[in-house]
């Protein structure tokens, strides 16, 4: 075979993404957003200066992360920056993730979101 030559596969796999149980989660103030395909729950949540956060919590089992709650700022009033989150927490219990999200969403609301991720380390 010529050094040069590229040799195609026809075997293809394929991997199943299971999409995760929606929580109707419903938060004073934090109204849901449309949920991606691995949400658990998103809400949006802003704080008494008006800035305002994404909060999403997903799974991540494909690469290792089990259950996620992140936390991504918003620019302008609607572009979810999700290369820059502000904080990230991992878990393997649904319903502790859950709480995380909802405890997170209301520090952000009460401006003590500083505060919360320097006592949840």
């Amino acid at each position: 075979m010529p050094e040069n030559e590229i040799v195609a596969s026809s075997e293809h796999t394929l991997i199943p993404i299971s999409p995760a149980e929606k929580y109707d989660l419903v938060i004073p103030g934090a109204p849901p957003v449309k949920h991606q395909t691995l949400d658990l729950a998103r809400h949006i949540a802003a704080d008494p200066d008006d800035k305002r956060y994404v909060v999403a919590t997903y799974t991540d089992t494909r690469l290792g992360r089990g259950i996620v709650t992140s936390v991504f700022p918003q620019q302008n009033g609607y572009m979810t920056l999700v290369r820059l989150p502000v904080c990230e927490f991992s878990t393997t219990d649904e319903e502790k993730a859950l709480k995380r999200h909802r405890d997170v969403i209301v520090a952000i609301q009460q401006g003590k979101l500083k505060k919360y991720l320097q006592e949840s380390k």
